[in-house]
C-alpha cells in the first residue's frame, strides 16, 4: 500500500446519501487529531469493479462498501477474512502486500453492540430467534454461532430464503416457519429483528412479544427510526433491549483502525451525534 500524509477513504454505494459513515468516520478524525478525510462514492451497479482497482493506489487506502455491492466486494477481493469467507459479503475493502483484501465487520459489531448496550446477554445462550434472512441475518446467525447458542430459529416470510440460510450455516440452525414463531418465542433468550421490517418506508413488524420469558433480551438491527415499535413493545413489557445505531457505530471501529492507524471510541458523543442526524433526516423524510 502507498503511503501518504492525507489517507482517503470512503463508502460505496448505490445510492450513497444516506449513509451515516461519513458522520462517524469524520468524528474519529477530528477527535483523534489525524489528518485524512472520508467521503461518499457513488458507485453505479455494474461498476464496482473499476471503483476498487483504485484501492491502495495514491491516497485512497480503503472503502466501506453498502448496498448493493457487498457480494460484488466479495468477488473482487484476492484475499479475505474467514467472516468474509463465511458470509460470502465484504463490507471493507484495503490493500496489503498488492492484494486486495475484503473483510466484513457487521459480525463484530454487532457482538459489540450486544455487549455494550446489554452485558451477559449471551449467559444462558440456549435458543435464539432471529427474523430475517438476508445478508445481516446471515451476519447475525454467525455471531450468534461464535457466542454458543445450543439453537437458532430463523423465521421468514419466505420459507424457502429462510431454509437457505439454515443450510448454508447448518447446525445449530434451523429454519422455523412464521406459524411457528410463538413457540419458539416462549423458550427464546433472544430475539433479533435482522430484517428491514420496522425502517422507516417499510410495513412495520408484527409480532406478539408476550410470549418471551422475562430475561429475554429483545434486539433490531434497524435504527430509522432509532426507536422502532419492536423496540418500544420490548420496553413496554419490561424486557432487555438493543437497538440498531449501535451495531452501525461498532462495526465502523475496525477499519477505521485498519485504514488510518489509530483505534477510535465508539462514545457516547458519537451515538448522541449520529442520532442527532438520523433524527433530523427521519423528521425531513415524514
Amino acid at each position: 500500500m502507498i503511503k501518504t500524509d492525507s489517507p482517503r477513504a470512503g463508502v460505496a454505494g448505490w445510492p450513497v446519501d444516506h449513509s451515516r459513515s461519513p458522520t462517524i468516520h469524520r468524528h474519529w478524525l477530528k477527535e483523534l487529531g489525524l489528518s485524512g478525510s472520508y467521503e461518499r462514492f457513488a458507485v453505479r451497479p455494474g461498476e464496482f469493479g473499476q471503483f476498487a482497482i483504485r484501492i491502495g493506489r495514491g491516497e485512497l487506502v480503503g472503502a466501506n462498501v453498502t448496498a448493493p455491492h457487498k457480494e460484488a466486494a466479495f468477488r473482487v477481493c484476492d484475499r479475505r477474512t474467514r467472516v468474509a469467507e463465511a458470509l460470502g459479503a465484504v463490507n471493507t475493502l484495503w490493500r496489503q502486500d498488492g492484494l486486495l483484501w475484503g473483510d466484513n465487520t457487521d459480525v463484530g459489531g454487532f457482538l459489540a453492540n450486544m455487549d455494550d448496550s446489554a452485558p451477559g446477554w449471551a449467559g444462558r445462550a440456549k435458543l435464539a430467534v432471529v427474523i430475517g434472512a438476508g445478508g445481516a441475518a446471515r451476519a447475525i446467525v454467525y455471531a450468534l454461532k461464535s457466542r454458543g447458542f445450543e439453537r437458532i430459529a430463523v423465521v421468514n416470510r419466505t420459507q424457502s430464503r429462510a431454509e437457505a440460510l439454515a443450510a448454508h450455516f447448518g447446525r445449530p440452525t434451523q429454519a422455523t416457519p412464521w406459524s411457528d414463531l410463538t413457540a419458539d418465542l416462549r423458550e427464546a433468550d433472544l430475539l433479533v429483528n435482522a430484517s428491514v421490517l420496522g425502517m422507516a418506508g417499510q410495513p412495520p413488524l408484527v409480532v406478539d412479544l408476550s410470549p418471551l420469558p422475562n430475561h429475554a433480551v429483545v434486539a433490531d438491527i434497524v435504527y430509522v427510526p432509532l426507536s422502532t415499535p419492536l423496540i418500544d413493545a420490548a420496553r413496554a413489557r419490561g424486557l432487555r433491549v438493543v437497538d440498531g445505531l449501535g451495531m452501525l457505530l461498532h462495526q465502523a471501529a475496525p477499519a477505521f483502525a485498519r485504514w488510518f492507524g489509530a483505534q477510535p471510541t465508539v462514545t457516547p458523543a458519537l451515538r448522541a451525534l449520529v442520532e442527532a442526524e438520523v433524527l433530523a433526516t427521519h423528521m425531513e423524510a415524514g
